[in-house]
Order: C-alpha cells, then sequence, then structure tokens
C-alpha cells in the first residue's frame, strides 16, 4: 500500500453519477502492442485521479486483455475456444492489477474484483460489496471478464454497468479513433463521424462499436454508450463535463 494520502474527492456535479469506464487491453500496451508500457498505465490512472478530484462520481472500471493474450486469435490457431477465453480472463487481472497499483500511489483507493476466484491477489465479485466500495469512494476495477468463455469485455462492462446500475459505459478506444463512423476511417475517406447513434442503428447496420450482445443489453436497460478515444488529453474529464465528446449512443 502506499503511504501517499488519500486524494480529496471533488464535489463538482457530473453528467452521471455512477460510470463504468471500458479499457481496452490494447491501450496498456503502448506503442510496444504487447505487454504493459508503465508510462500509458500511468497516464491511465491519472486521468481517473483527475475525474475523482474533480467530480462527485463513483468510478468503475472494466479491463480487456488483448495486450497479453486475445481468446478469439487463440481459437483461431485451432485452441480450443472456451480454454483460449479463460487465458484471456487472467490476461485482464494482470492489467487489473497494474492500473491498482498505479492508482494506489497516486492516493487512490481500489478494488479489484474478478469474476473468477483468486483470493491472494484479488476479491471475488460481490455486486452488492462492489456498490458499496464505490459510495467509500474507492475505484473498482473489475477484471476476469464475466467469468464465462464467449463473452468479450465488452459485454462485462455492459453486464457490470446494469449490475450497478451505473449512469453510462464510457467505452474507450486505443488506436485514435474518436467516435463511431459510417464506415472504417481507416479505409474509407469519405467515411463520417456520428456524434451520436441509435442502439437499432448500430446493430441493424453493423457499425463498429461495442459488440452485439454488450449494445442489446444496454439497449434493453436504458443504458447509453459513449464511445470515445481513451488516451485524448482530458477526454474523460469532458464527457463528465457534458462535452459532446465521441459519439453517444442511446
Amino acid at each position: 500500500m502506499s503511504d501517499t494520502p488519500p486524494i480529496v474527492a471533488g464535489t463538482r456535479a457530473a453528467r452521471w453519477d455512477r460510470i463504468v469506464l471500458k479499457m481496452s487491453g490494447e491501450a496498456f500496451a503502448g506503442e510496444a502492442g504487447f505487454g504493459i508500457d508503465g508510462s500509458v498505465v500511468a497516464k491511465l490512472a491519472e486521468d481517473l485521479v483527475a475525474v475523482r478530484q474533480t467530480f462527485a462520481v463513483d468510478v468503475a472500471v472494466v479491463v480487456g486483455g488483448g495486450n497479453i493474450w486475445r481468446g478469439m486469435t487463440g481459437a483461431g490457431a485451432g485452441m480450443d475456444r472456451a480454454q483460449a477465453d479463460y487465458m484471456g480472463m487472467l490476461a485482464t487481472v494482470m492489467n487489473a492489477l497494474a492500473l491498482q497499483d498505479v492508482l494506489e500511489r497516486r492516493g487512490q483507493p481500489t478494488r479489484v474484483q474478478t469474476a473468477i476466484h483468486m483470493a491472494q491477489v484479488a476479491e471475488p465479485y460481490i455486486r452488492r460489496k462492489a456498490i458499496r466500495h464505490l459510495e467509500k469512494g474507492r475505484v473498482v476495477i473489475f477484471a476476469g471478464g464475466t467469468g464465462n468463455p464467449f463473452f468479450t469485455t465488452d459485454t462485462t462492462a455492459a453486464l457490470r454497468a446494469v449490475e450497478i446500475e451505473a449512469g453510462a459505459v464510457l467505452k474507450g478506444t486505443h488506436s485514435g479513433t474518436d467516435g463511431i463512423y459510417t464506415a472504417d476511417p481507416n479505409l474509407d475517406p469519405d467515411a463520417t463521424k456520428l456524434d451520436e447513434v441509435s442502439y437499432q442503428d448500430v446493430l441493424g447496420k453493423g457499425l463498429n462499436a461495442m459488440d452485439s450482445t454488450a449494445t442489446a443489453l444496454c439497449m434493453d436497460n436504458d443504458l447509453p454508450i459513449v464511445m470515445f478515444d481513451l488516451m485524448g488529453p482530458g477526454n474523460v474529464l469532458s464527457l463528465l463535463a457534458g462535452d459532446s465528446v465521441g459519439t453517444l449512443v442511446h
């Protein structure tokens, strides 16, 4: 544990009182494309600390594991899909522990909760306990996906957000894409960014946002999704202040 005094929580009203921030695993790798880049994790942690110091908002985080292992890649190489997905869940725990360490050293109390039991390193996911941690000003990091193969961490973010009664899912991208476009902007120069889009359009037109299971779950529970550039300076702060950042799916 850090000797740094706990941060003083902000009092400014946020756009949503409670959020789930989805961080892609690839973001943790930085330019290396693989592994965990300490400077990138530090930047992500600093953004979270700034949010907690500015706003009266509960923050939960769902981390991916694609910087270490992707279940679909393993399955594509002939590995059993369920086995490959369980390996991916373990990768998310490594990212969660890295983020927790940096946050704690900056004075932000955290808890890591995993969908797969590993009591020596993290708490098991318990909904009521997670909510209590949030109410006490702790950042809760959800790892291990849903604990089930064949589900992405996008679906985990949607599921946990519904369970803890969050106001929105903020899906941070890592590749410079700052929202949802009519087509892949890297391939189609005529692609245009959408400021707002409906759940039905995301599902019906196959727009590049969260996977269909996650999107449908958010739609069924009237839970907004914001897709934005996680690495953009101050983007999370701007979103919570009510600025138009990324693409709002509702």
